[in-house]
């Protein structure tokens, strides 16, 4: 990299602006330079009409001076004595690259949802001056951004980030008893949070709630099982497929767009259909009682909370999914029913009951999915099967790996009979032509219930196929704010670590919801992404007295950069004030390091 300026004339007097530049080699040989930073104006002009000022602040008088800068081979005019600083452009020094794009995006999502307000009034600081919401803020946006633990927060991300230039902090901020001792003071609020962002959600997005989607995953531990019998650390059902850890189970409700509403933390052996009662009594003593659809996947509601719901006052709606078994009972009552077309692809079937509507649901592209799906399973488990039976092996040895292919394909083997000889190591294997049947007439179907007996069959059909929100938000979690796994020991603070990664998903959704009616394929990741390639930097510039004089800029925006930035309508900025250190200050900084 090397300095630049551009020349332009102004009311008769030249002016020279300055950039830092980079070389690029193309193809052919040819070379290209790209503006990196853009340093502004160095007075070159002996003329007393003209001298172009700085507001720089004085670390050794620890105060802002007003300096004119000139190049070192030019003398200070007699105008400028005083304030006239003389720079040695040629022994320009560039230090501290870090990555600013995205957590200045992550500190402008922050803000849209106010909660840089909201916790203001909730984290005062301490008496030794810790600014716990600043704290609070860099633990949300480095789970947004570059999500990893608090020790690598604490160790290694913060002075790879320009969080301390975007909050105007040091690095007292991310000391590690400080980044522990937050969490230990944000879960008091989380009743108040889901309000706040309730109203966010409504002012910013115009959202609605007269239809809530539910459903339940579980997030594992890299820790022992712990002794205290009340912890909500326990082994359970799985979804990450890890039974050998202990897990929690988070139960999440968001509206059918993906705005959270409110979510708990359970233990982690809670059965799903135990756990709707209380969901509904928390949310109806915090938001009041309203015409609320509820809907959920198969498995979470009871028959005894379902008859609870039909009988509230107002009643309180549900559309779920049933087990494939009641679609068994009711085949012959479905049988002569017509089918309804609600849309392209789409037909159903309704069956009437007391205070209930049964939809069966048919979806022609569910049925080409689920089919491949089986499709592939079974080819696999039949040539693991031909492998297996050529093999010489001892009975357990098969046995063994019978299992192991029966749990590898489990919906496969239920469509294959297998018999094993009771006194030799040979079986053999038939495909049972009845369930393979069944199984195709059953693919992309749905057999869902409902209270909502008046309602339309297609927006019965929208209303479930939205329960996709709540599956997108639990993979957002895990995945790219990286929820699991989770290393805390103590419950407390594994609670406040979910409600971190809760607030992180609260501004993965609203950029995503800023990004829908731009570019609905674009992800928040992508974006995310595309602005950490904007740097920031401190550009040094030793003068002839014996200072510093320290520019920070952050690097030129491409145009993709500038695009997205105009397309949020966000507003970058403006370039930090310049520094410039006391006489051998820096000097003396570097000897001690």
């Amino acid at each position: 990299m090397f300095l630049r300026f551009n020349r332009r004339f102004k009311d008769g007097k030249e002016h020279r602006y300055w950039n830092i530049v980079e070389s690029k080699r193309c193809a052919g040989g040819k070379v290209v330079q790209r503006q990196v930073l853009y340093l502004g104006e160095i007075n070159d002009s002996q003329r007393e009409a003209w001298c172009h000022l700085i507001e720089a602040f004085d670390e050794g008088a620890e105060r802002h001076t007003q300096l004119a800068l000139f190049p070192a081979d030019r003398a200070v005019p007699t105008h400028a004595q005083g304030h006239g600083v003389q720079v040695r452009l040629d022994a320009m020094e560039l230090h501290r690259p870090r990555q600013w794009g995205a957590c200045w995006l992550a500190c402008q999502l922050y803000e849209q949802l106010d909660l840089d307000r909201f916790w203001a009034r909730r984290l005062p600081d301490s008496r030794e001056g810790t600014c716990w919401r600043q704290i609070l803020q860099t633990l949300v946006c480095y789970r947004l951004i570059d999500p990893g633990s608090e020790w690598r927060l604490h160790r290694l991300w913060f002075e790879r980030s320009a969080m301390a230039d975007l909050l105007g902090a040091d690095y007292a901020l991310v000391e590690k008893n400080a980044l522990y001792r937050c969490l230990d003071k944000v879960l008091a609020h989380k009743a108040a949070l889901f309000a706040h962002l309730r109203q966010r959600w409504q002012d910013l997005f115009g959202a609605r709630f007269e239809v809530l989607l539910y459903d339940l995953t579980s997030t594992y531990f890299e820790s022992a099982p712990p002794d205290d019998e009340d912890d909500k650390r326990r082994h359970g059902y799985s979804r990450d497929k890890r039974s050998d850890c202990v897990q929690v189970v988070i139960a999440l409700i968001v509206t059918p767009e993906g705005f959270p509403l409110a979510y708990e933390v359970l233990p982690g052996n809670t059965a799903d259909c135990t756990t709707l009662r209380d969901v509904l009594r928390k949310i109806e003593a915090q938001y009041g009682k309203a015409q609320r659809i509820w809907v959920m996947d198969r498995g979470i509601p009871t028959e005894d909370v379902l008859a609870e719901m039909r009988q509230a006052d107002p009643p309180i709606s549900y559309l779920v999914g049933t087990p494939k078994g009641r679609l068994s009972k009711m085949e012959k009552a479905l049988l002569g029913r017509p089918w309804q077309a609600v849309r392209q692809g789409v037909q159903v079937k309704l069956l009437p009951q007391e205070q209930e509507l049964y939809v069966l649901a048919q979806s022609r592209a569910r049925i080409h999915k689920e089919r491949a799906m089986r499709r592939r399973k079974l080819k696999w488990l039949w040539a693991r099967l031909k492998q297996i039976s050529a093999m010489s092996l001892e009975r357990e040895e098969l046995l063994m790996k019978l299992g192991a292919a029966r749990a590898r394909a489990r919906a496969a083997w239920r469509l294959i009979d297998v018999e094993v000889a009771p006194d030799r190591a040979t079986f053999s294997f038939t495909l049972n032509r009845k369930k393979m049947r069944q199984v195709r007439q059953r693919e992309g179907r749905y057999l869902l219930r409902t209270n909502l007996c008046g309602q339309e069959p297609a927006h019965l059909w929208q209303f479930y196929i939205q329960l996709v929100e709540v599956e997108a938000a639990f993979k957002n979690l895990k995945d790219d704010l990286q929820l699991r796994p989770i290393y805390h020991q103590l419950e407390q603070r594994i609670e406040a670590h979910i409600f971190v990664a809760f607030m992180a998903y609260c501004l993965h959704v609203t950029l995503r919801a800023r990004l829908k009616p731009l570019a609905g394929g674009l992800t928040p990741r992508a974006v995310l992404d595309k602005l950490t390639a904007i740097q920031m930097l401190d550009v040094h510039f030793p003068t002839t007295d014996g200072r510093t004089l320290i520019l920070t800029r952050y690097t030129e925006l491409n145009a993709d950069q500038k695009l997205l930035v105009s397309q949020l309508n966000l507003n970058l900025p403006p370039q930090p004030p310049p520094r410039i250190t006391a006489t051998g200050q820096l000097a003396s900084a570097h000897s001690k390091m």
